[in-house]
């Protein structure tokens, strides 16, 4: 286990890729399937995908979880959002009661659903003014992601609950990827026009105060607690070999950190949908992510990733339960 940001960069760039043979024998199996060649489009692509990963050539989905994250931002003190950060606290009791969508979708697809909060009675700095975290919070907050991934797990969804954390995300894009910060801002879960103003400036601020950072830095100076718990759940399950759903904007930010640290640092990653921020779709494509789904979702907590569950079921389930030509006594000539 890591203890500083070196050690879990060693982790990231030592990682595994996924097993070739089981690659190959994928592969193999779906060019024999009773379908024309290339008949089921990406779900023959994603089910090869998995196979790779889970080191299978005709793999099941037995244990997907589902985790979020909640934690609070200082910026919010520079009014970027519309609602107050007790909000947080309160939709953790909501995901804990049941009675959050991130719950139904939970039951719907088949998934575990794990919650934690992080210190949210102590909200990060006001990244406008000084660093978001600290060396030793950033750490913290990595492992409770890393730790939060479990054993048996076979397909992760991170996602996220932080009032003022898509202003967090627009920082870390904008950061990373450049442009103007208000490509990168949006209105978030409603902000008005005297809201979108204050953001923006939050995050031209931000990132002109910590600019020239290395990914992992970015996620320290400008991001938050659940934002770095979600990149070290996605580098923990790299390390397992667990493929990930990505959720929406801020899940991809903070992907996009790990990225920045290693290129192949996603290769186990698919985009679970677009959302309807607007520059969640221009940080896709700066990872080279297609979505598997576009609904015009906004609502985070995993949501989006959480229903693309049910696309790679629909693969996998396919590619490993479909008969061969051989085994329907179907000719091929």
């Amino acid at each position: 286990m890591f203890t500083t940001t070196a050690e879990f960069l060693d982790l990231l760039h030592s990682a595994p890729g996924p097993h070739p043979q089981a690659q190959a024998d994928a592969a193999d199996r779906n060019a024999q399937l009773t379908k024309p060649p290339g008949a089921l489009g990406r779900l023959e692509d994603l089910a090869q995908w998995y196979a790779g990963w889970r080191g299978d050539a005709r793999p099941s989905i037995d244990a997907a979880q589902i985790v979020v994250f909640a934690g609070n931002h200082g910026v919010c003190a520079q009014g970027v959002s519309a609602f107050p950060s007790e909000v947080t606290a309160q939709m953790v009791l909501n995901f804990q009661a049941g009675g959050a969508a991130i719950n139904q979708l939970a039951k719907a697809v088949g998934a575990r659903l794990d919650v934690h909060a992080l210190d949210l009675d102590r909200p990060t700095q006001d990244f406008t003014q000084a660093p978001a975290m600290t060396e030793a919070e950033l750490v913290s907050a990595l492992r409770a992601g890393w730790d939060a991934v479990r054993p048996e797990t076979d397909l992760l969804v991170a996602g996220e609950m932080g009032i003022g954390n898509t202003t967090s995300a627009a920082a870390i894009a904008c950061a990373l990827f450049g442009e103007e910060p208000a490509d990168w801002t949006g209105r978030g879960t409603g902000v008005d026009d005297a809201g979108l103003v204050a953001k923006t400036a939050a995050v031209s601020t931000g990132v002109s105060l910590h600019v020239g950072r290395s990914g992992l830095d970015v996620l320290r100076c400008l991001g938050g607690r659940e934002i770095a718990a979600m990149a070290g759940a996605i580098a923990a399950a790299r390390s397992r070999r667990i493929p990930v759903i990505l959720d929406g904007f801020i899940c991809c930010a903070a992907a996009a950190c790990l990225a920045a640290e290693a290129p192949d640092a996603l290769a186990h990653c698919v985009a679970g949908h677009k959302s309807a921020e607007a520059a969640h779709g221009e940080v896709l494509n700066a990872l080279g992510l297609s979505p598997l789904l576009s609904l015009d979702m906004r609502l985070g907590e995993a949501s989006g990733g959480a229903a693309a569950i049910s696309i790679l079921r629909a693969a996998v389930a396919c590619h490993s339960g479909m008969a061969t030509f051989a085994e329907a006594g179907v000719a091929t000539e």
